[in-house]
């Protein structure tokens, strides 16, 4: 699973995505301009001590990223999914593949409009109620993985835990 931010603006965000990518184990790619530097506290500090799990790509803009994520075929995408307000289908409608991009816009203005119209079919919103204009990007992000995941069996995560200092029923 592949996790991209188009110029995204709080480095906060961006760290509690790159801690929610180190824990799924989906990649993070980020297509600059970033609304932040890299080395900024805020966004390491989101990301706690996951950073050595994460693995990072950059792009310096939309057209170098779609071209290098090797999405582009036949003029339409495959297997990549815009996430904006603005989708006519909701996102658990998609049928994503353990090799899904899941793509998201900047806090601040989303995704360009003109790239969500020439890829229709492949944008979709998480359901919300009316009034409401948009949810935090890092939930947004969380909330697609975790419908990619289900979809696809969450294979290589751990799916059963443990407690420190009693045992489940059954356990040893």
């Amino acid at each position: 699973m592949k996790i991209a931010l188009i110029h995204p603006q709080i480095p906060q965000n961006t760290g509690n995505i790159a801690r929610t990518c180190a824990a799924t184990g989906a990649s993070l790619h980020l297509v600059r301009p970033l609304g932040f530097s890299t080395d900024d506290k805020s966004l390491k500090r989101a990301g706690l001590d996951y950073w050595d799990l994460l693995d990072v790509f950059y792009y310096d803009g939309i057209d170098e990223f779609l071209v290098e994520s090797g999405c582009i075929f036949d003029g339409g995408l495959t297997d990549m999914y815009f996430f904006t307000t603005k989708a006519p289908q909701i996102h658990s409608g998609i049928n994503y593949t353990e090799n899904s991009w899941l793509v998201f816009g900047s806090e601040t203005t989303g995704l360009p409009e003109e790239l969500l119209i020439k890829y229709p079919e492949n944008c979709c919103r998480i359901p919300m109620i009316e009034e409401s204009r948009s949810l935090n990007l890092s939930n947004s992000a969380a909330i697609a993985v975790y419908e990619a995941m289900r979809q696809t069996g969450f294979s290589n995560l751990k799916q059963t835990g443990s407690l420190h200092r009693l045992s489940w029923p059954g356990e040893e």
